[in-house]
């Protein structure tokens, strides 16, 4: 099989392309090396074993060539992360939805039905949370002045009362509370449109807190754990918000680069979108994040300082079930050796 990876120089869609080639398989990338996650423009040292293509998606006389080559696509191509504030919303307009409706559009005149889609648990906000009196109900809006107070756990909408963080299954209401989340839940809706006018098939996998070699390093973008890592090459500690008793479900790489190489060989009901959560299953708080990684590096203890961004949310946590029962997936890096090795892995320099 022959694999189109958009973002094929990033940090997910370079594992997806690697772990491709292992098993037989021909990557080719495409990759417009974006400096918010790229210092240069020179092709990454880790894509020379694969063909690659600095391009946009969006020269399509360029995709077409490529797509007449492949047999499917994996579109890992985005701008990912909080960003700066609103400004940065035409920029993931641009480059996660419209980008995506080019690659759609080209893929149906390719004649190719066949998509694995990076999505992101981002599409659901909030995770899910059940009121001992009211049972599942989404959370009350959190209040700046709660937040000013320290007073961080999602309360009931209907009672007040404290709520317990469940496992998030994919069936939970999307409920995006970012530009981000946003657009890729608009790539979810466009990629299922596609799906059902062209009787082709999408995995929308729903990335959990990826971590691993060849993130990005100091950019705004980048994840949580990234930006742990980039204070402590600095020689700084790592910038916990809230009281660092957030649940996160962290998630290496490695795995996520073989949940998109299953799906990619998986068979699905034509015309269907299948969401998959793709995680651990199991919880860790940001505030564990950050002196496990401090501790294997050998810096400064991170630092708790409250507050908290405007599109954070407390906890979200996945359910890896049907992940496992459809592709067969389970997450194998253990939180702790994963972390420990993360400490030292290479990143990726950016602007």
């Amino acid at each position: 099989m022959r694999v189109l990876v958009t973002g094929g120089a990033g940090f997910i869609g370079s594992h997806v392309a690697d772990q491709l080639a292992e098993t037989g398989c021909e990557a080719i990338l495409l990759d417009s090396l974006l400096p918010q996650a790229h210092g240069s423009s020179a092709q990454p040292a880790y894509t020379k074993p694969h063909r690659f293509v600095h391009g946009e998606i969006t020269d399509v006389p360029l995709l077409r060539e490529l797509l007449s080559e492949v047999d499917a696509v994996c579109h890992q191509a985005a701008v990912v992360g909080h960003g700066l504030d609103p400004s940065d919303a035409p920029a993931y307009a641009l480059n996660n939805d419209y980008a995506t409706a080019v690659l759609l559009a080209e893929m149906h005149a390719a004649g190719l039905t066949r998509l694995v889609l990076a999505s992101s648990m981002v599409v659901y906000g909030e995770g899910r949370y059940a009121c001992p009196q009211h049972g599942v109900v989404p959370p009350a809006p959190r209040r700046q002045s709660d937040v000013d107070a320290g007073r961080f756990e999602p309360t009931c909408s209907e009672c007040v009362r404290d709520l317990d963080p469940l496992l998030v299954p994919e069936d939970a209401p999307p409920r995006p509370q970012s530009t981000y989340a946003a657009t890729k839940l608009a790539q979810e809706h466009l990629a299922g449109a596609w799906a059902r006018q062209t009787g082709g098939t999408v995995w929308a996998l729903r990335y959990h807190n990826v971590y691993g070699p060849r993130m990005p390093q100091n950019t705004p973008y980048a994840g949580v754990a990234s930006l742990f890592r980039s204070a402590l090459v600095r020689g700084e500690a790592p910038t916990v918000l809230e009281d660092g008793n957030q649940r996160r479900d962290f998630v290496h790489v490695e795995d996520v680069a073989t949940a998109n190489v299953l799906a990619l060989r998986a068979d699905a009901t034509p015309g269907a979108i299948i969401p998959l959560n793709v995680c651990s299953g199991t919880p860790h708080t940001v505030g564990e994040l950050a002196t496990t990684l401090a501790r294997a590096h050998g810096g400064p203890e991170p630092k708790i300082v409250g507050g908290a961004r405007p599109a954070d949310v407390r906890h979200i946590v996945a359910d890896p079930a049907r992940a496992e029962k459809l592709l067969g997936f389970r997450a194998k890096v253990d939180f702790d050796s994963g972390i420990t090795a993360f400490a030292s892995a290479p990143l990726r320099e950016s602007v």
